[in-house]
């Protein structure tokens, strides 16, 4: 997938998100409500992390699902785009720079 489709679908997410689900009377909430859901989904990347080490207690390791690792990770990225979108960051240009600022180490 093309960076430019990923942002395609998080236009489109974004809009479902904010008739289905947001009732949010200001722009502050919604932006609060998104970096909630990122800590979230960051906990869940956690777990999966830690299930893939063979770190979890034994009834935990037990439960899990070795193919769920690529979807929590997944929906991080997704959950953090909608973020940027929400506070106005232009993600190709913010990823430009960053990897320049990178390279400039090596």
């Amino acid at each position: 997938m093309e960076l430019k489709e990923l942002l395609e679908f998080i236009d489109l997410e974004d809009g479902r998100l904010r008739s289905a689900h947001e009732n949010y009377p200001d722009h502050e909430k919604r932006i609060m409500a998104r970096m909630i859901k990122l800590s979230e989904e960051v906990g869940e990347l956690s777990d999966e992390v830690l299930a893939f080490n063979a770190m979890q207690r034994k009834d935990k390791q037990k439960k899990h699902d070795g193919n769920n690792l690529p979807n929590e990770i997944a929906d991080v990225l997704i959950v953090t785009l909608l973020l940027a979108k929400a506070m106005g960051v232009d993600v190709e240009e913010a990823l430009k720079n960053k990897i320049e600022k990178i390279n400039k180490r090596y």
